[in-house]
C-alpha cells in the first residue's frame, strides 16, 4: 500500500474518527430503536446516519483541499471501506437489539 501513496498517518487518523464518531452514532441509534415514539425513531436513526455520513464527507474534503498537490485516490478508498465496514458492523448490532433472540430457541 505504502507504494501507491497511501497516507498511513491519515488511514490511523481516519480509522480512530470513524470508530469514534460510530460509538457515537450507535448509542444514537440504539436510543432511537428503545424509544416509544416513531417519530423519535426516525430522527435519532437517521440524525445518526446523516451526522455520520455529512463528518465523513467533511474529513475527506479537508484532507483533499490539504494535500491536494499529492491526493492518494487509495487512501481515500480505504477511507470509504472502513466506512462501509463500521456501518455494516454498526446495522448488525443495532438489528440484534432491535430484534432479540426469542427465548424458545
Amino acid at each position: 500500500m505504502l507504494d501507491n501513496g497511501v497516507h498511513h498517518n491519515v488511514l490511523l487518523f481516519g480509522n480512530l474518527a470513524l470508530a469514534l464518531l460510530s460509538a457515537f452514532t450507535y448509542n444514537m441509534s440504539r436510543k432511537g430503536v428503545q424509544a416509544e415514539s416513531n417519530a423519535v425513531f426516525m430522527l435519532r436513526v437517521y440524525g445518526a446516519m446523516i451526522s455520520r455520513m455529512m463528518l465523513c464527507l467533511a474529513g475527506i474534503t479537508i484532507y483533499a483541499v490539504v494535500n491536494r498537490s499529492n491526493t492518494s485516490k487509495y487512501t481515500i478508498f480505504t477511507l470509504m471501506f472502513f466506512y462501509a465496514v463500521y456501518a455494516v458492523c454498526e446495522n448488525v448490532s443495532l438489528q440484534k437489539v432491535a430484534r432479540p433472540e426469542k427465548a424458545g430457541k
